[in-house]
């Protein structure tokens, strides 16, 4: 009886179910999309901030010392204080080795440019290839860090191979008269190399008065084979929190279990931790700059899904509330007839709510997947790229789903409570 009544319920009010039902699919799908992209955002929205360059530069211990105690980063004492390049892949080999995405080692000096003076000629892998003992294959390099100087390029870039070619910097290539196709003499101890210019370059920074080369020939021109000045490194990272801010200041600070959350956390202070333990004499450090903005960012992304999300369901319960309020007022003489009957009021109520989470759960699952629509639907649109399903989602929106069911059918329910089967069957 309990069901045959409930179906016929559900067929004479369909209109106001199918309503119900629509208002569900509403918010359920909002909540879904935002919670989908809130939890697939995270390295997405860092990949996006990558363009902003490297967010971790590597420096030997010495060389860093000199610099935050004297503000020196180059000349006696801190440019013959290098890193060894064979400890460079070794970044990959870290616990957090996949959150690195982009990394290149730079060797800095002066030579003599031949009827200019003195620059400071840079050595990096601009490309990158290779094949790790795990038999994983990188590609990285300065390029995928220096992503916006493709903009105003002007020739090309450098590859792996070019040792005879050099890029260099607008400024001193606009003051110089120096173009692409043209051929620089550079100058150092005794030792020269003829170069042919293969790009020029915008940075916006000291960069625009450098000379560019492959790691190799500034190696050879400065007679430093396999030695590193910097390495930048671009990696994915958690927004820091007390425990990372902590972790900062003194790791032997942390408590065991304080140390192994930090630790298995992609922290950036954490990252540089790690890579510390495999770069010899090397200093990790953040650039606070892009760190922060990274951070900053994904918890005000985060945060506006989260109020998205919270706000639909507040909508969607005060919609189901408007129509099960009207349905149950439609149907008072019906109800105040099974109270005369002898209905109890927890009887009445268990009935409508049955009812109303019967439409809600149809609503429901269709509404997840329209959901999921609407998340790979804003992947595609902003990140270029699918969102990964997160299971637990289902479990969030079926929580959320219950308790905005519920909350909406709260003064319907009072209504209930509070209706006379005299006055009722009276017509009053």
């Amino acid at each position: 009886m309990f069901w045959r009544m409930i179906g016929r319920t559900l067929v004479r009010q369909k209109s106001k179910m199918l309503m119900i039902a629509f208002t569900v699919v509403l918010g359920v799908s909002l909540s879904t999309a935002m919670m989908n992209v809130m939890l697939g955002v995270g390295d997405k929205v860092n990949r996006e901030l990558k363009v902003y360059g490297a967010n971790i530069t590597v420096r030997h211990k010495e060389a860093a010392l000199m610099s935050d105690l004297y503000g020196l980063n180059e000349g006696q004492g801190v440019t013959d204080k290098f890193l060894r390049e064979e400890d460079v892949m070794k970044l990959k080999s870290i616990f957090w080795g996949f959150n690195i995405i982009g990394f290149a080692p730079m060797l800095n000096g002066r030579a003599e440019l031949q009827g200019v003076g003195p620059v400071t000629v840079v050595g990096t892998w601009m490309r990158k290839h290779a094949e790790l003992n795990t038999g994983e294959t990188v590609d990285t390099g300065l390029r995928d860090l220096r992503s916006w100087w493709a903009r105003d390029l002007k020739g090309d870039w450098i590859g792996e191979d070019d040792d005879d070619f050099v890029m260099v910097g607008s400024l001193l290539a606009g003051q110089n008269g120096i173009n692409p196709g043209d051929v620089l003499t550079l100058s150092s101890g005794g030792r020269t190399k003829r170069l042919t210019v293969k790009g020029v370059f915008t940075d916006g920074s000291n960069a625009d008065t450098e000379v560019i080369g492959t790691l190799r020939m500034v190696q050879e021109l400065m007679d430093l084979p396999g030695c590193v000045s910097t390495i930048e490194v671009s990696a994915l990272t958690t927004p820091d929190n007390d425990l990372a801010r902590k972790a900062a200041q003194n790791p032997k600070s942390l408590s065991p279990d304080e140390y192994e959350t930090w630790y298995c956390t992609a922290y950036v202070s954490a990252i540089c931790h790690q890579i510390q333990e495999v770069v010899r004499d090397g200093v990790a450090r953040p650039v606070r700059q892009v760190a922060e903005s990274e951070g900053t960012i994904l918890n005000k992304t985060t945060l506006l899904m989260v109020l998205i999300t919270i706000l639909s369901s507040i909508g969607s319960a005060l919609a189901i509330s408007n129509l099960i309020t009207a349905s149950v007022i439609e149907r008072s003489q019906e109800l105040g007839l099974m109270k005369a009957l002898g209905a109890q009021n927890w009887q009445i109520a268990l009935l409508v709510l049955t009812e109303v989470m019967m439409t809600s759960v149809l609503g429901g699952a269709v509404g997840y997947f329209v959901g999921i629509g609407f998340a790979q639907l804003i992947g595609q649109t902003v990140f270029g790229s699918t969102i990964e399903i997160a299971r637990m989602v289902i479990l969030i929106v079926a929580v959320i789903l219950f308790f905005v069911t519920l909350l909406g059918s709260v003064p319907a329910i009072r209504y209930l409570m509070a209706l006379k089967p005299t006055e009722v069957l009276h017509g009053k």
